[in-house]
């Protein structure tokens, strides 16, 4: 395995072509949002480049991903993931491809080495934000359509730009984001302020389970998974629930535990 800086990864993308793109399951916004500007990217130097079809996307998230996906991997394709912190977290449709991923994009500083090559920085709060600058690093000139998709990903990786892993290049890359055209206040509207009624009731539910510990300092919700199937909850909504305990006047530290299908909780602090 061969670790790339951003100047390596432009490097090996301007000399290839013919890209398959890959996102993680579960997707939420950096995955999305980030496989489909470097589709655009690619595109706009005139390379053949498709975001893989990943049968988890979302309808919150799905419309970043029109026009640009492919069903299938084709004989000769550079294969590249993006924000895939491990092999786990490939799709299952996408687990055969282990092996023949050409360049592996990301910011998970606790990620498994899985590809021939990688470009990961565990500075940066979103992989959108390590994408951002390799395809300025390639001369790309983003468009709207281009901007907004960076836009998702660093947005909704860093709460609007609330979480700590947020820093001052981060609000520089939006800043550059806006000039290439992204229409922030209507994706904001669009990311943070609307919640369908399904989001609000599993919202509901996960309130009525708080409790505290650690005299205040700590708080935890839950969510069954009778309770999930109940509400009809977008899975990827329920992404957003782990700010709900952060968001309480003396809490340090929140957790929040989803029952999965196997009866196990996967938990988020």
């Amino acid at each position: 395995m061969k670790i790339l800086t951003r100047a390596d990864a432009a490097r090996f993308l301007l000399e290839h072509d013919h890209f398959a793109i890959l996102s993680h399951r579960r997707p939420d916004g950096d995955t999305v949002g980030t496989s489909a500007a470097l589709c655009r990217g690619l595109r706009l130097l005139g390379k053949t480049a498709h975001v893989l079809v990943n049968k988890e996307v979302t309808p919150r998230f799905a419309w970043l991903h029109e026009g640009l996906t492919k069903p299938w991997v084709e004989e000769g394709d550079t294969i590249v993931s993006v924000d895939v912190a491990s092999p786990e977290m490939l799709p299952a449709d996408f687990r055969p491809l282990l092996g023949k991923i050409a360049l592996r994009i990301d910011h998970h500083s606790s990620a498994t080495s899985f590809t021939e090559q990688e470009l990961v920085d565990g500075d940066s709060a979103s992989c959108a934000e390590v994408v951002w600058d390799v395809l300025e690093l390639m001369g790309v000139k983003a468009d709207r359509a281009l901007a907004e998709a960076v836009y998702v990903g660093v947005s909704t990786d860093t709460g609007c730009f609330r979480f700590s892993s947020t820093t001052a290049k981060t609000h520089l890359v939006a800043a550059k984001l806006i000039e290439a055209g992204a229409q922030v206040e209507e994706l904001n509207t669009l990311l943070f302020d609307t919640k369908p009624r399904a989001r609000m009731e599993a919202e509901r539910i996960a309130r009525n389970h708080l409790e505290y510990y650690l005299d205040g300092r700590c708080a935890l919700i839950y969510l069954t998974r009778d309770e999930i199937e109940q509400t009809g909850v977008d899975p990827a909504d329920l992404e957003e629930l782990t700010s709900l305990p952060i968001s309480i006047e003396g809490v340090k530290v929140g957790l929040t535990l989803r029952q999965q299908p196997g009866g196990s909780y996967r938990i988020s602090v």
